[in-house]
């Protein structure tokens, strides 16, 4: 599986921020996760990233989130009523891998994501599929209405 740092995109980097959980990859209003091997990913790491999202990228811009499943972690899908309790809204989230573990992990979280979850085996792509909807997002907030 790809890995951020393989991509051409890769040269956009805004920022990286590693935790010992993982490692995230900001871009202009894209967020990648690659959390490590065995984590329990949960509200408390989750949060560090928010955090971190709000800092860099300001509180109003949409926002894409993919999680780049290369390595078998585990998530804690109940709390993403703890994300919304507090108010967090991702725009777009996808979900790169093929892994057993990132299917599974992908059917709990649907049940508690408020939105849609898209799936990809290639990173690439999801890349290029979130970009396309942070900037018709991007066109829709800043076209007039009426």
């Amino acid at each position: 599986m790809q890995r951020v740092k393989q991509l051409a995109f890769f040269k956009k980097i805004k920022e990286i921020r590693e935790y010992q959980f993982g490692t995230f990859y900001f871009f202009d209003g894209l967020v990648i996760s690659e959390i490590n091997e065995g984590v329990t990913f949960g509200w408390e790491m989750a949060k560090k990233a928010i955090d971190a999202a709000h800092e860099i990228f300001g509180e109003d811009m949409p926002i894409a989130y993919i999680s780049n499943r290369v390595n078998n972690y585990h998530v804690v899908p109940a709390d993403w009523v703890k994300f919304y309790s507090h108010r967090h809204q991702l725009d777009f989230y996808c979900v790169v891998g093929n892994t057993k573990g990132s299917f599974a992990s992908l059917v709990l979280e649907r049940v508690f994501f408020r939105n849609s979850i898209r799936q990809f085996s290639e990173l690439d792509k999801a890349v290029e599929w979130s970009l396309g909807k942070i900037k018709s997002k991007k066109s829709n907030l800043a076209s007039p209405v009426g």
